[in-house]
């Protein structure tokens, strides 16, 4: 039987993990708390949390944004989020909290700003075009004039707001001496509008500012589609930091005391009670207790707790209060360090060049020199200042690199727009560029290949009597393997036993009494079994044989198929996870999948993948914990599940909406294409300026024609960008 074929039910461990208590801004109406919510999704989502939390008396309102996937909640002072976040796991809600100091959210200022440009570009356009419309039509000296300078009083205003995003990067790249594609975009659009200013000032018979100003208009439209590609995409570190639980306790000699987190020192003795998230590292001194790692390490099932174990900061407390001897605090705890781990990752991928960069660091050296060799040779031909300047500037036009810089975002939002059909949140302006390169798939195990929750095994054939004591005893623990032994037989129709003396130990099980007969449930050296290496419990009645109650994984929906059409493209796939090797093999041997490497830390990821690139492989990492975010941010590629933590979702480059895998084929396929639209786009640019610089270099082209002839070439780069919409037959 393979993993997917077992019945199941699941219960995630990451549902029971809630921080300890945060700092909470307050008003008169009470504290406010902001808890993230990564597993929600609609409209339903919304409902069953703002009812769940608003039918609690010490809540006064809770308002969802379904976008950033969090919620805000004003309750009664004294209200404790752990309590908000029990509230939500008993309606089937993950929820974390979040400090908003450490996450610097912002509004998309920069979308908002490029959206007002274009509005006044396009505006001052239509009106300044409506002139035009009246100097075509035949009129003549004063009146000619004055609709030119008319123009020029709409025109160079917006002009110089709605032009400033080019104006600026190309002041930027030219002060470090370089050039970028907004050189030659700035210097088209200054020389047309001054080249119209002096032809208006002159008398002239033509001046150009609609061209000016639909040039602006067009490139801008380029520059807002590659902003949304980029939109989604929100710091990995920054989401990181933000889970840091921001208020702890301190055991003291009159008691304990809350203090902020920074006023923590090596040294001082900090109380985790169950539930809570651990916020520094240390060594446990007092207590028993199941430490979930899951988020931080990828082990699929917790571990024990007690005197003398080492813990780190972010891994979740679950059943029994712990003191722990802080031994590392600050910028020092190991989730610091996987914060320090991503911003190096990020700033290293970030230094990949888009290909219209790469294309203009070619192009805009030819630009200029054409234009300039185009104006030395008519004014050595015929000495006219203003005819070589005008012949110049229609060179400097007709090859403005307008289709060039509508080439990448025009593709990338077309193949984003069906990719999205297909469940697939494209977030980076080039992630599509880079996958469309990657040879090697590199998969994280528990959350991404299989479900993130453990899941019964069959257990139809045990007696009803056994079943019944199993379900009362594990309804008796919060532990996370409780929990899915509980939903598992609940879903069988099991009816309870009734039990007496039951008793929760941390770190071994659960213990009651059944007609005078001692029942457990629970590890192997709870109920005196030899270890047997599976995922699972024990249950042991009375003197019988202790009898294993089994817990699998089972692979997440679409997972053959999607690698079946993988293995079938020849994509090399690789199997990295810090669960046991024996968990690990099982998924691997299912699959198919050759490379397995098990028991990785996330810096253990991070350098597989940088040995992986050292060999000259780009890799698309797939995965989904706070162990996978450094991966994700040092991969060449990457995508994370909808389900994922909030960071790493934020450090991918891509989120399978959906909660199958089969699209991921489609992605790889899809950004390939994608590639040769932008390729064919480039040669499209190439082939029109071969085919009319020479006549512009002639004279036989004048500004206005450029701009048509420059416009005309943008449009057909849109219909060839638009192609990708189109799905291709099963």
């Amino acid at each position: 039987m393979s993993l997917a074929e077992t019945p199941h039910l699941a219960a995630c461990p990451g549902c029971v993990a809630g921080p300890l208590p945060a700092a909470a801004q307050s008003d008169a109406a009470g504290d406010i708390f902001h808890l993230s919510l990564p597993s929600i999704h609609c409209a339903a989502c919304i409902s069953t949390v703002e009812r769940g939390l608003l039918g609690r008396a010490d809540v006064h309102s809770a308002r969802v944004n379904l976008n950033r996937k969090q919620v805000t909640i004003t309750a009664a002072h004294g209200t404790m989020p752990e309590d908000l976040i029990d509230q939500l796991t008993d309606l089937g809600i993950e929820a974390r909290i979040l400090d908003l100091d450490a996450l610097g959210q912002d509004g998309d200022r920069e979308g908002r700003a490029l959206l007002i440009r274009i509005a006044i570009a396009g505006f001052a356009m239509m009106n300044v075009m409506l002139m035009s419309v009246a100097v075509w039509s035949g009129a003549t000296d004063a009146t000619r004039t004055l609709f030119h300078w008319l123009s020029a009083a709409i025109s160079l205003p917006a002009l110089g707001y709605a032009a400033q995003p080019f104006f600026r990067h190309a002041w930027t790249a030219l002060r470090v001496g370089r050039l970028n594609m907004d050189v030659p975009i700035s210097l088209a659009l200054i020389l047309t509008a001054a080249m119209s200013l002096y032809e208006t000032a002159a008398g002239g018979h033509t001046a150009y500012f609609d061209a000016t100003l639909s040039l602006t208009c067009f490139l801008l439209i380029g520059r807002y589609l590659d902003h949304r590609c980029r939109a989604t995409a929100r710091s990995a570190a920054k989401e990181l930091a933000a889970l840091e639980v921001p208020r702890i306790l301190r055991k003291t000699a009159e008691g304990r005391e809350t203090i902020n987190l920074s006023q923590a020192q090596v040294g001082d003795p900090i109380i985790v009670l169950p539930g809570a998230r651990v916020p520094v590292d240390g060594e446990v001194i007092d207590g028993v207790s199941n430490i979930d790692r899951a988020l931080l390490t990828g082990e699929s099932l917790p571990v024990a707790a007690n005197v003398g174990v080492q813990v780190s900061a972010g891994e979740v407390n679950l059943s029994g209060p712990l003191t722990i001897r802080a031994t590392a605090v600050g910028e020092d705890t190991s989730l610091r360090r996987m914060v320090t781990m991503i911003d190096a990752a990020e700033s290293a991928r970030n230094r990949y060049t888009a290909l219209a960069d790469r294309a203009a660091a070619i192009y805009a050296p030819a630009v200029h020199l054409l234009a300039l060799v185009t104006f030395a040779g008519w004014i050595t031909y015929t000495g006219d200042f203003r005819h070589s300047l005008n012949i110049a500037v229609a060179v400097l036009i007709i090859t403005c690199p307008c289709a060039l810089g509508l080439a990448v975002p025009a593709v990338s939002t077309a193949a984003a727009s069906r990719l999205f059909r297909s469940g697939l949140l494209v977030k980076n302006g080039t992630a599509m560029e880079r996958i469309a390169e990657t040879d090697v798939v590199v998969f994280d195990k528990t959350g991404t290949l299989t479900e993130g929750q453990l899941e019964v095994g069959a257990v139809e054939t045990m007696p009803s009597n056994t079943r019944a004591i199993a379900l009362r005893l594990a309804q008796s623990s919060t532990h996370p393997i409780s929990r899915a032994l509980a939903l598992g037989f609940e879903s069988l129709g099991t009816k309870a036993a009734i039990l007496t003396d039951v008793a929760e130990h941390p770190g071994k099980g659960v213990s009651a009494r059944i007609n005078g007969q001692a029942v457990k449930l629970g590890a192997d050296h709870f109920v005196g079994a030899e270890p047997d290496g599976g995922h699972g419990a024990w249950l042991q009645i009375g003197d019988n044989a202790p009898v294993f109650l089994p817990l699998q994984a089972t692979l997440r929906k679409g997972a053959e198929d999607m690698v079946a059409e993988l293995r079938k493209s020849g994509t090399e796939m690789h199997l990295i996870s810090g669960d046991t090797a024996a968990a690990t093999q099982a998924v691997a041997k299912a699959l198919g999948i050759s490379h397995v490497h098990a028991g990785q830390s996330p810096a253990d990821k991070i350098a597989y993948l940088n040995r992986l690139a050292e060999n000259g492989s780009k890799v698309l990492m797939v995965g989904d914990g706070l162990n996978d975010t450094g991966a994700l941010a040092a991969a060449y590629a990457s995508v994370a599940p909808a389900a994922a933590a909030d960071a790493a979702r934020a450090a991918s480059d891509v989120v399978m909406l959906g909660d199958t895998l089969a699209a991921l084929p489609e992605l790889i396929t899809t950004s390939r294409s994608a590639k040769r639209r932008i390729l064919e786009n480039f040669g499209i640019a190439a082939a029109y300026n071969a085919l009319v610089i020479p006549f512009a270099m002639a004279g036989f082209v004048t500004p206005l024609l450029a701009a048509i002839a420059m416009s005309s070439s943008s449009i057909v780069v849109l219909l060839n960008a638009m192609r990708l919409q189109r799905r291709r037959k099963a």
